[in-house]
């Protein structure tokens, strides 16, 4: 697909409402997505998996559906496999409440995660005694294999970890990381919000017990994700909520489980969601995702050597533009990230993040009160990439704090 045609299909672009580089935290939806959504509330509102009427017929067919495209773009057999949720954040949840870890059983994350894939953990340790390990990061943020290592041992139940870091980009080898965990007998549990919008996934191979994502980082919408996680693992998961649609029969003293997905699908669902879902991954695997990495990296080039004579500018991560996985998290001496993200916005029309970016052990333990970020998709252009650093360039001359010595 022609990188620069597409940026046709968004329609706050084909409007002219300035630069977008705000991906990361959600994306743009193209029209083939609005459209799947639309549709659903005007030709088929109902409800499936519970009525046999036409409409419903519909519904359950497009839910179907959807898994079924999401097992194919993942490189999977099972699309039962592919549980709908809000997002990851009740994904990981999900499957920390339903893992049965105990008192003394140890779970293992990096020291770099988003809070959704380190409170849930957290709590769970305050509430029933979990361990907590942490695989210590190299001091850019990339990921230490050998301090990964270090940390596995016979305790350890459950791996957790981000496939590709919020704040630096930075990607973690998940297929070595599987392997090491199932050799010492633990399952994996991968954040994939970060990477699965910008690279090309195959989960048989990655070999991974459980993937999560959200969906309103891949086109789609908001209020979407997907809770990935091979049929074992998932049989033995408890759900998360229970009620309408998650049981087989019950009766006044019990209750038997229906299989899954269905199991974890309690209450009636997002369906318009699940449409636009189904519609975004049509639209990345036409748009390809080995093409949409090298556009990615591409721009990522551009942003390093465009804010090359920035004054003042600091790279939170890796000075390699091809290991940032879309994100560019920067400083500049004398300006909050606020500071920035504001004056981009009101002055050049350019949309970025400020603040901790839900990574705040990061932050922290780095003592950085925080970045401003910029995360590029497909649908931007390099022009864009040009028009930003030149922003930031006049940010920096009229604000910053040149220090000389």
């Amino acid at each position: 697909m022609d990188m620069a045609a597409l940026r046709n299909d968004f329609p706050t672009i084909r409007k002219g409402e300035g630069i977008y580089l705000d991906s990361a935290c959600q994306s743009l939806r193209p029209d083939k997505v609005i459209k799947a959504m639309t549709e659903y509330y005007e030709e088929f509102p109902s409800c499936g998996g519970r009525s046999v009427h036409g409409m419903s017929s519909k519904v359950s067919l497009i839910t179907d559906e959807a898994r079924e495209t999401a097992a194919g773009f993942f490189g999977t057999d099972d699309p039962d496999c592919y549980i709908f949720t809000k997002n990851c954040t009740e994904a990981i949840n999900t499957v920390a409440k339903g893992f049965g870890l105990r008192k003394g059983d140890a779970v293992v994350t990096t020291d770099t995660e988003h809070n959704s894939n380190h409170v849930p953990w957290l709590l769970l340790s305050e509430e029933s005694g979990v361990r907590r390990k942490y695989s210590r990061s190299k001091d850019n943020g990339e990921f230490d294999i050998e301090s990964f290592k270090s940390i596995i041992g016979k305790d350890v139940r459950l791996v957790s970890v981000h496939h590709a870091s919020n704040v630096t980009g930075c990607v973690v080898p998940i297929k070595e990381v599987a392997e090491i965990a199932h050799d010492a007998g633990a399952k994996v549990l991968i954040d994939g919000s970060q990477a699965a919008p910008h690279m090309k996934l195959d989960l048989k191979k990655a070999d991974v017990d459980f993937y999560t994502m959200s969906m309103h980082k891949m086109l789609g919408p908001s209020g979407m994700g997907i809770l990935y996680g091979k049929r074992e693992c998932l049989d033995d998961l408890k759900p998360l909520t229970a009620g309408g649609g998650t049981v087989g029969l019950a009766t006044y003293d019990s209750v038997d489980l229906a299989p899954i997905p269905d199991k974890f699908e309690a209450g009636l669902q997002n369906y318009s969601g699940i449409a636009g879902t189904k519609a975004a991954l049509e639209y990345l695997a036409d748009a390809d995702m080995d093409e949409i990495r090298k556009h990615d990296r591409m721009l990522m080039r551009s942003i390093f050597k465009n804010t090359e004579d920035v004054k003042g500018l600091t790279i939170i991560g890796p000075d390699d533009p091809d290991k940032r996985c879309g994100i560019f998290s920067f400083n500049i001496r004398g300006l909050s990230p606020h500071d920035i993200a504001m004056m981009l916005d009101k002055t050049d029309n350019i949309m970025i993040r400020s603040g901790m970016h839900c990574a705040h052990p990061f932050f922290h333990s780095r003592g950085i009160e925080g970045s401003a970020r910029a995360s590029v998709y497909l649908y931007n252009e390099e022009k864009e990439i040009e028009r930003f650093a030149a922003a930031l360039e006049k940010l920096s001359d009229a604000f910053g704090i040149e220090l000389y010595i």
